[in-house]
Order: C-alpha cells, then sequence, then structure tokens
C-alpha cells in the first residue's frame, strides 16, 4: 500500500512538474522519498514518516520541508548535526512508547505552533511513524479542525493503535476537542 501511494506521489509530481506546478527538482525529490517507511503528506504545511536517512531528509529539505520533529526517545545528537548542516529547524520529543503523555503532544503543539522564520513544511517522524502518525492526527483534529474522519482514515493507513496510545487519543482528545455537530 506504502510503495502504492508513493508511487501515486511520483505520478502526481510529474504531472505538477508537467504542468509547472511543481518543478523538476521537487519530483525529483519526492521520487527519493520512495523507501521511507508509512511516509504521508497530511496537508499542505505537515508531513509524517518513519526515520529518513539522509539523502530523504535531504529531498525532504528540497520539497520544502524546514522544521523536523523528531519522537524518538534516544540519543539525538547525530540527527540533530544533520539537520543544522542541512539548515533545518529541528527538535526532539523524547515520546516513550510504553507511556505517551499529554504533557509530550503539549509539547508538540507547541513546537508546531511556535513562530521560527519560516513557512515551509514541518516533517513529525519517529522510527516506524506510528507515534507521528498519531501526533499528527490528533493536531489536525484538535488544533487545526480538520476533518476527523480524513485525519483518522490516515492514522489508520500507518497502525492500529494498541490500547494504550488508544488510551492516550482518547486522554487528548477528551481534553483538547469538541467534535464537530452532524
Amino acid at each position: 500500500m506504502v510503495k502504492y501511494l508513493l508511487h501515486l506521489f511520483a505520478l502526481a509530481g510529474l504531472y505538477l512538474a508537467s504542468v509547472n506546478l511543481v518543478t523538476a527538482d521537487e519530483t525529483e525529490s519526492y521520487s527519493r522519498l520512495s523507501g521511507l517507511e508509512n511516509f504521508q503528506v497530511n496537508n499542505e504545511n505537515m508531513m509524517s514518516s518513519g526515520q529518513p536517512n539522509q539523502q530523504q531528509f535531504e529531498a525532504l529539505q528540497a520539497i520544502g520541508v524546514t522544521k523536523v520533529i523528531d519522537l524518538i526517545p534516544s540519543d539525538r545528537s547525530e540527527e540533530s548535526a544533520l539537520l543544522a548542516k542541512l539548515g533545518l529547524t529541528y527538535h526532539n520529543i523524547p515520546v516513550v512508547w510504553e507511556n505517551p503523555r499529554i504533557e509530550d503532544f503539549e509539547h508538540y503543539v507547541a513546537l508546531m505552533q511556535q513562530p521560527d522564520g519560516n513557512d515551509g513544511i514541518t516533517l513529525t517522524h519517529c522510527k516506524l511513524n506510528w507515534r507521528g502518525a498519531v501526533f499528527t492526527y490528533l493536531y489536525r483534529v484538535t488544533q487545526l479542525n480538520e476533518s476527523e474522519a480524513i485525519a483518522k482514515k490516515d492514522l489508520l493507513a500507518v497502525w492500529q493503535p494498541d490500547e494504550i496510545w488508544q488510551k492516550f487519543i482518547n486522554d487528548v482528545k477528551a481534553k483538547y476537542w469538541t467534535a464537530p455537530l452532524e
């Protein structure tokens, strides 16, 4: 499914390049993302994925990513140095897999809303984009008032949250989200 979606992204990039909406360089950059685990374009300002390698970070930069929020809890000094070299804004929120906290989401919201002088795209990533998919889903529905159905479809395309993560989703939504009236 992911390879199919990335193939569609590449085809869309080729089409947009043909009508001069995306440059040939951007089309090439999208094609360089074909191996990026669970890569998603969440909206015009947000993307999420598993752990990118250096070439994928370079491709992401070429298509407009200016800020990276990394949700992996370990020594992230190598990634931080690489992204500094690329001129990308880097933040790490060490979200413990077995214990995601509302405070982690609050930190994420603060970083997403922090003006940093860049009007580009924010990439949220973790190892497989399971944490990232949850955080982008929650941000989209609680902060951007995007369609819950569309955001949830994107989340479920990546993974089905387990009991711990479903509780986290429910807790964040209970605190921050008022479902729209039908």
